[in-house]
């Protein structure tokens, strides 16, 4: 077969080097060649650390080159960085980041490098993780409402961290797999299309627990708990229930089974409306009112889970 000789002379061909075909789903051939060297393959980026600006906001420029799928992100100043600044990429790199360490420090450098192999957390286990510390933060924040147990709140918050880096990282492995058909099998696509589902999905999961964390901050503002008799806590099972339904939509193949959970779960946010017309009074009614309004944003995420499902189970044309 002929080759394009740019392309060859790119990536640094040689006679008796061996390609591999690999089959796509839209029916071509993707051509690609065990002669590229791991340095090659590694990306690199450098970014100029502007004090103009906020350490937050140099932050999330260095995510955002994590996102794309920088391999090695060099932070770079000529001044120097202060004593905030550093701890604060540092220890933020560290909360938000899974797999980006840092290898190489002096005063006017940070070397971040991405350690991390995908076949060790592959998406699915990303999804699984995220979704188990969301659920127990849901729980944990009624009863932090309940029993208003300050502790139990702050630990809820605190959480919150860890679902972010499960986020980012699945971003990050969505991106990456849409340019490398390989590493889309290693993390469990079956399909490119897949990707902005997935990208849904993830993303609605973080945003429940966002809401959990919602939740546990008005327990903090308020004086006492909440009877477990009240309605509010009926509302809390029911989008419970309809969340662990909306994740368990994603394996089901039955079409008219992940309707009914949609279904299932506009109800439960019908039912947060009717409970949001009662007559609150007294301290902490407008804490309550908004720990309702963030059990009815979880049965919405809800029904957006199980609505992407249904899309992803629809045949290709």
């Amino acid at each position: 077969m002929s080759l394009p000789i740019k392309w060859v002379r790119d990536i640094g061909l040689e006679a008796g080097d061996t390609l591999t075909l690999t089959p796509m789903p839209n029916k071509t051939l993707l051509v690609s060649s065990s002669a590229v060297s791991k340095e090659h393959s590694v990306l690199k980026a450098t970014i100029d650390y502007l004090h103009s600006d906020s350490a937050e906001n140099n932050l999330r420029i260095l995510i955002s080159h994590y996102l794309v799928g920088y391999d090695v992100i060099r932070l770079t100043t000529k001044k120097g960085f202060s004593a905030y600044d550093r701890k604060f990429i540092k220890d933020s790199v560290r909360q938000k980041l899974i797999g980006l360490e840092l290898v190489e420090e002096s005063r006017n450098e940070l070397v971040f490098q991405c350690l991390l192999n995908y076949n060790d957390l592959p998406l699915n286990r990303v999804i699984k993780n995220m979704y188990g510390l969301v659920l127990s933060m849901l729980e944990d924040s009624m009863t932090a409402l309940r029993d208003h147990n300050v502790e139990i709140a702050e630990d809820v918050i605190q959480r919150d961290d860890d679902v972010d880096r499960f986020y980012l990282l699945a971003v990050r492995q969505l991106k990456a797999s849409i340019e490398d058909i390989e590493l889309s099998e290693k993390i469990g696509i079956r399909h490119p299309r897949e990707c902005l589902g997935y990208r849904l999905i993830t993303k609605s999961i973080e945003r429940v627990g966002d809401h959990a964390v919602r939740i546990a901050r008005n327990v903090l503002k308020m004086e006492s708990g909440i009877s477990s008799e009240d309605p509010i806590f009926q509302m809390a099972e029911l989008s419970r229930k309809v969340f662990e339904s909306s994740i368990d939509s994603m394996k089901e193949e039955d079409l008219q089974a992940i309707n009914k959970i949609v279904v299932e779960a506009k109800k439960v946010s019908q039912f947060g409306v009717s409970l949001e017309s009662r007559d609150l009074e007294g301290e902490g009614s407008i804490e309550l009112s908004m720990v309702l309004e963030s059990l009815r944003r979880v049965a919405e995420y809800s029904a957006d889970i199980a609505e992407v499902a249904i899309n992803m189970n629809i045949k290709q044309v």
